[in-house]
């Protein structure tokens, strides 16, 4: 190969990976008339549908630098009251994790309206026409449902029955990142920068994508996680409130239940999921512009879907495990009674 030969292909990788780079990954919008069409007839007495206006963002950069070029999408909740009467209520947002809504997902929300809590079970996955992203993590992702998050709350504050400054959220994995991430400033102040949650309670998010903006709401934060789970391992996450602590953040806790897998509130045996990440070997960063890099010798920003593959091949192996523990799984649950009852029914707070 010739000199000139070599230049060539110098400048043809170079034009490759500047276009890797700025590649943008976008979304249309999914037409889900037809589902909201047909959600009337499964509707109780005491529940409403919450139908409102989101958008589609890849990344975290898109809600912090280009959300007007994002487009939109339609997106719906199920918002259950609770028996015992009052003027407003308040509320918990809950959201599903990759596989989508379970069993026991709906078990908290239930226990939250025996204890006086309404309840708003966000249909992210449905809405967009997806049913599991366990694998791929592209067709719905956490900065979509933490947009689809902020403008529930947004259309919960119109909505006279609510307490809008009492709303909480929670979430499971997938959904546990946006529990999570709803906290991070960046984001809220460039989605609600006059509405906030008053109670954020993650079940086993994915810590390994460190912010180097460790700036977060003030309102309550606990991270429940599992031991020995390695699909989002529990390690990430301690050091995250560690530095939030350590920041002043007083507010952040942490539960790690022994002996316990991914999904340990779940009723079912340990399980290998093939088609999974297994993310203990990742080390990721969070710039403050909301992109997300591997923490390596070369780095990789994973700015886009393909980018995202990319980086995920060099840290992260297939086949996690997942299931549940006895103990952690009752232990989760009167936790979660507790946190919710404290920081939405006091008065004191």
């Amino acid at each position: 190969m010739n000199r000139n030969q070599k230049n060539l292909l110098i400048l043809l990788v170079l034009i490759l990976v500047s276009y890797l780079y700025s590649y943008r990954t976008t979304y249309d919008e999914f037409d889900n008339s037809l589902i909201l069409d047909g959600l009337e007839s499964n509707i109780k007495s005491n529940q409403e549908i919450l139908i409102f206006d989101s958008k589609n963002p890849f990344n975290f950069y898109d809600i912090i630098n280009n959300i007007d070029n994002v487009s939109n999408q339609t997106v719906y909740g199920i918002l259950t009251y609770p028996e015992i009467k009052k003027e407003s209520y308040p509320l918990v947002i809950g959201v599903a994790g990759s596989l989508g809504w379970g069993e026991h997902h709906y078990k908290y929300l239930n226990e939250y309206q025996k204890l006086g809590i309404a309840t708003l079970a966000l249909h992210s996955f449905n809405s967009r026409g997806v049913e599991s992203t366990v694998g791929e993590q592209i067709s719905v992702t956490i900065p979509m449902v933490v947009h689809d998050s902020y403008m529930a709350l947004k259309a919960l504050s119109k909505n006279k029955k609510i307490d809008i400054n009492k709303v909480g959220i929670t979430g499971w994995s997938l959904g546990g990142g946006v529990a999570l991430f709803t906290a991070w400033m960046p984001i809220k102040d460039a989605i609600s920068p006059n509405l906030k949650f008053a109670a954020h309670l993650p079940f086993y998010p994915p810590c390994v994508a460190k912010p180097q903006i460790a700036e977060f709401s003030d309102s309550p934060l606990h991270i429940l996680a599992g031991e020995m789970d390695n699909w989002v391992p529990s390690e990430p996450c301690n050091e995250l409130v560690s530095d939030l602590n350590n920041n002043g953040y007083d507010n952040a806790g942490i539960t790690i239940y022994k002996n316990s897998h991914h999904s340990f509130d779940r009723k079912s045996d340990i399980k290998i999921v093939e088609s999974a990440y297994r993310l203990e070997e990742c080390s990721l960063l969070l710039d403050s512009n909301g992109i997300v890099s591997t923490n390596t010798a070369i780095s990789i920003p994973m700015k886009n879907g393909f980018m995202q593959k990319l980086g995920l091949m060099l840290c992260a192996e297939k086949g996690p495990t997942m299931g549940g523990n006895n103990y952690a799984r009752e232990a989760s649950l009167l936790f979660s009674k507790d946190f919710m009852q404290q920081h939405l029914l006091s008065s004191n707070q």
